[in-house]
């Protein structure tokens, strides 16, 4: 099925057509026509599925404009997934004039999403604790959400989010669209269904061009041998990213630095970054600014690095669908991927179990021998202090650097706008002239502030 065959309205269309969105997944041509006609969903599907398309579509078509109030709510279990599902409905409404969508999360100052609220928006995306505080301040009306949209509710009920969950609903209009979208559909989800939802239409995708082609190998490696055993196996596959996933916050830090210290380009993300810190962080590791980012679980989803190449668990995690959740990064959409697994005597039983978990035997192997150096990051990232709320676009930065900077368009990478920073990826090998090139000249006109992100 294509877009086109949906009707969409005009500037929706358009929206569609320059994301270059053409053929559907099959859970979009699965979901779409249903969510258009204004019946609730019930989804399994996989991360990269195209899942946030299909229900941000039906958000933003039955969306009324000039009513200035609050229509739809997604309630994502991340902050990382909030953002990105944001910027994905932000993406599809740009030709729609004046749509307001406003992200609510803990982790940052309360302060500035007050001020956001004073103005009603069309649609909230957010995480159930943010937007239950919000709710019960009074300042966050819902008696007018058409749409509701639980996005991987599998993990908001991982993470506790139920009572949550329960509180935001009661606040919701009785008669209003509920889609929820999981990848996994336990007892649970279908008991939340089943309070939640009015003869949802039932999806499993299974589509082989959207399952992950994973090969995964399992170490058996001492407890104390494992910084050893991951050393090697970075220096044996010099994966151009690769995440690497802890179970605790203290692992995460200190493998980070020992990783650092070896001279490996590493990021450590974990739960007590504040969002600043985080966002530079996803965006650096994003435009290859960085090979290695060790991680906890709160970026096992809500994680959307586009052919991420390898995944290393250093923990195996505690159950087989954190396990599936955490490898579900690599081998996106049809891609190859590679998920490398430690364990140590004491993980056995976590390892049998994901086994049994995945109904198939588990393939173990010797870690190689280390060797060699650890390559550097290809990119650097530059910050310039200034973003949309300057009206400034990539085209722009991007004039700027092969205009008068004179950098060949290959040496610049991806380039990240948020509302009053810009970040752009450069070639290691051209920072100076592009630093310089910046700092001396203009964009559009002006002069804004440009530093580096970390080398």
């Amino acid at each position: 099925m294509l877009f086109t065959d949906m009707n969409l309205p005009a500037p929706l269309a358009q929206g569609v057509l320059d994301a270059e969105y053409i053929e559907m997944t099959p859970v979009q041509a699965a979901t779409l026509p249903n969510i258009l006609a204004g019946g609730d969903v019930i989804a399994q599907a996989h991360t990269g599925s195209g899942k946030t398309a299909a229900f941000a579509l039906g958000l933003l078509a039955g969306l009324a404009p000039a009513k200035l109030t609050l229509q739809g709510l997604v309630l994502c279990p991340t902050r990382e997934l909030a953002d990105q599902v944001s910027r994905e409905i932000r993406r599809l409404a740009r030709a729609m004039p004046n749509i307001k969508v406003l992200t609510l999360c803990g982790g940052v100052p309360l302060r500035p999403q007050l001020a956001s609220l004073a103005h009603e928006p069309h649609i909230v995306v957010g995480t159930p604790g943010r937007v239950l505080e919000l709710l019960e301040k009074k300042v966050l009306p819902l008696q007018a959400v058409r749409v509701l949209v639980l996005d991987e509710a599998d993990r908001m009920l991982d993470m506790g989010f139920t009572d949550d969950l329960n509180s935001i609903v009661a606040a919701l209009p009785a008669k209003r669209q509920t889609l929820l979208f999981s990848a996994t559909i336990s007892d649970a989800i279908r008991a939340i269904s089943r309070r939640l939802q009015r003869e949802p239409l039932d999806v499993s995708i299974e589509d082989t061009q959207t399952q992950p082609q994973i090969e995964q190998l399992f170490f058996e490696v001492e407890e104390e041998q494992k910084p050893l055993a991951l050393r090697a196996l970075l220096l044996e596959h010099q994966p151009a990213s690769a995440v690497v996933f802890c179970n605790t916050r203290h692992d995460v830090r200190a493998l980070a630095e020992d990783l650092a210290t070896r001279g490996f380009p590493v990021l450590a993300l974990h739960g007590e970054l504040d969002q600043r810190e985080r966002e530079e962080m996803l965006v650096r590791f994003a435009n290859h600014s960085c090979a290695v980012l060790v991680a906890s679980d709160v970026a096992a989803r809500g994680l959307d690095i586009e052919d991420l190449a390898m995944v290393v668990n250093y923990d195996l995690a505690t159950d087989p669908d954190t396990h599936l959740h955490r490898i579900g990064r690599t081998g996106r959409a049809g891609r190859k991927g590679l998920a490398l697994n430690l364990c140590a005597a004491s993980e056995t039983p976590r390892a049998l179990a994901i086994g049994q978990r995945q109904g198939e035997a588990l393939r173990w192997s010797r870690v190689p021998a280390a060797s060699g150096k650890p390559a550097p990051a290809p990119f650097v990232t530059l910050v310039v202090d200034a973003g949309r709320q300057h009206k400034l676009r990539p085209g722009d930065l991007l004039g700027a650097l092969t205009g008068t900077t004179g950098l060949p368009a290959s040496a610049v990478g991806k380039i990240d706008v948020f509302p009053t920073r810009t970040y752009v990826a450069i070639a290691r090998d051209a920072l100076g002239q592009a630093r310089n090139g910046l700092r001396s000249g203009k964009i559009k006109g002006r002069t804004f502030r440009v530093r580096e992100l970390g080398i």
